[in-house]
């Protein structure tokens, strides 16, 4: 490839014919590192965003992932029950709900195992969370034995079906629709 001084020769009328392949191969390496370095840019470009998005999402996933957990198995994860975000059920203990400052502390319940839970989080409490309800808290367990709890969720209450030892044997479910019962 011609060169002078570093550049590249310039075809003039005194240039040979012989020269005509090296100078045209010497433009087109010339134009295609500046391709390669263009492309080569977008092409880094592209990957750290691609790897900044896979990441936010990887993190995110990890953030979000709740395991439920009942009190006794809750008790039983020792130290690593503290840094995981845990959903823990059971019954609102009777009598145990009180409002503290901007918490609303309670006791959960389940057979013999009792959990006292702080919730603080921003959102009202569900209707049905009341005494003997059904409830779910999803948070951390603090090194205090509290668990802190930023969500809860309380069961629906069966307001339409029958109580046990309420119907006699044989006997069915009145028809809420019509407010009928109906017979065999």
């Amino acid at each position: 490839m011609p060169t002078d001084g570093g550049m590249l020769k310039i075809p003039t009328k005194e240039s040979k014919m012989s020269d005509y392949p090296a100078i045209a191969l010497g433009l087109y390496c010339n134009f295609k590192g500046l391709l390669m370095k263009k492309y080569g840019k977008f092409a880094a470009l592209i990957v750290v965003v691609i790897g900044t998005l896979v990441w936010l999402a990887t993190a995110e996933m990890k953030d979000n992932q709740t395991y439920y957990k009942t009190i006794t198995e809750l008790g039983q994860m020792g130290n690593k029950a503290y840094n995981a975000r845990i959903r823990v059920g059971g019954d609102v203990e009777t009598g145990s709900i009180q409002r503290v400052g901007n918490q609303v502390q309670f006791v959960l319940a389940q057979e013999t195992t009792k959990l006292k839970v702080a919730y603080t989080g921003t959102d009202p409490l569900p209707d049905t969370f009341k005494d003997g309800a059904q409830a779910l808290a999803d948070g951390k367990l603090g090194k205090d034995g509290v668990f802190v709890a930023n969500r809860i969720q309380a069961k629906c209450a069966s307001k339409y079906e029958a109580k046990p030892g309420q119907l006699k044997p044989g006997q069915m479910a009145p028809n809420i629709n019509s407010g009928k019962s109906s017979g065999i």
